[in-house]
């Protein structure tokens, strides 16, 4: 099969690490989920300090050369929900989001990067419910998805029949992407039935739209219980696995982000399901996006270096990702006004 320019954003460079398995299809078949499994869930375990030396040497051991930087970058744009969760949010600001989520990079910067006609645009926007429609015929004609935050974002606590129904008035609204968060006391009190019920009900609401599962990695207290629901999230259904809301004390780091993705390769291990990840909150540099780039990259291969199985969640990462651009092409740093995210 031909490859698109497209696909040949980020160069399929050796890297000295075979792909985990089988890879999955080009348009993998969204996960179905499976019956909740116990003995899966209680067998899961996670050595702590191994981890942490993994995520520590991904930003050291190997890097990017200077040649591929700006391939590697114009791949990340492709993979970044575009977001804005403010208290303070306009139908103005919306437009400007969606704008930028259209043309995300300036037109000279493309040009001289011979990029003009790839067609970039970043992977879908993700608003609040209340945004939805205006994000929606904003969107129109480009093809971008428009994700909605819902179930009680980004507590969850309020009452579950609401949280099913925020789900219900988005996906009405014309979202085709749902953000939803769990009760992380199941999590804590390891009620993994009541999480798994949660999560099945949530892919029901969400019908043919996608369901992108936060866990609320900063709330959960270990590692094993981020793997433990992780995993569960996954047998109920979901198409995504995300770290964050963004709201909490401590979102996406990449020990976290190791023990998700390494449950994702032992579920598609085991099951053949492909789920995609989204790592979301602190990710703010374009050095961050690379790390995660090699992180995914090294441990899952390059087939989750797409947007329909990896995700960045960033409101201002594209701005320095732009900056950075500027910097391979012209060999000076901007100011950061130049590159406003919207």
């Amino acid at each position: 099969m031909a490859t698109t320019q497209r696909e040949r954003i980020l160069p399929d460079r050796p890297t000295g690490v075979r792909p985990p398995g089988p890879q999955p299809a080009l348009a993998p078949p969204r996960n179905p989920g499976l019956p909740l499994e116990l003995d899966w869930i209680r067998d899961v375990r996670v050595n702590r300090s191994a981890v942490e030396r993994r995520a520590a040497a991904i930003g050291t051991r190997r890097t990017v050369k200077r040649a591929w930087q700006a391939a590697w970058l114009l791949r990340a744009v492709t993979l970044i929900d575009l977001t804005t969760l403010s208290g303070d949010d306009t139908p103005g600001n919306v437009l400007r989001l969606c704008a930028k989520a259209r043309r995300p990079v300036r037109d000279d910067l493309l040009d001289a990067l011979g990029a003009r006609d790839l067609g970039i645009t970043t992977a879908a926007v993700c608003v609040y419910h209340a945004w939805v429609e205006t994000a929606v015929r904003a969107l129109q004609g480009s093809g971008l998805p428009v994700a909605a935050v819902s179930t009680g974002f980004p507590a969850g606590l309020s009452p579950f029949p609401q949280r099913v129904a925020e789900i219900h008035a988005s996906v009405a609204a014309g979202a085709r992407e749902i953000d939803v968060v769990i009760t992380r006391a199941h999590v804590l009190r390891g009620e993994w039935e009541a999480l798994y019920d949660e999560v099945r009900a949530f892919r029901d609401a969400c019908g043919d739209a996608h369901l992108k599962v936060i866990l609320g990695t900063g709330e959960l207290g270990t590692l094993r219980n981020v793997a433990r629901a992780s995993l569960v999230a996954m047998m109920a259904g979901a198409d995504f696995i995300k770290t964050s809301t963004g709201k909490e004390s401590t979102n996406a780091t990449l020990p976290v982000g190791l023990v998700m993705v390494r449950t994702i390769r032992a579920y598609f291990q085991r099951t053949g399901h492909a789920v995609g990840f989204k790592p979301a909150g602190g990710i703010r540099t374009a050095k961050q996006a690379l790390e995660w780039l090699l992180l995914m990259k090294e441990e899952l291969g390059e087939r989750w270096c797409r947007p329909d199985l990896f995700r960045f969640g960033a409101s201002s990462l594209l701005g320095d990702i732009e900056r950075q651009l500027e910097h391979f092409v012209t060999g000076r740093y901007s100011a950061a006004h130049r590159h406003p995210m919207a």
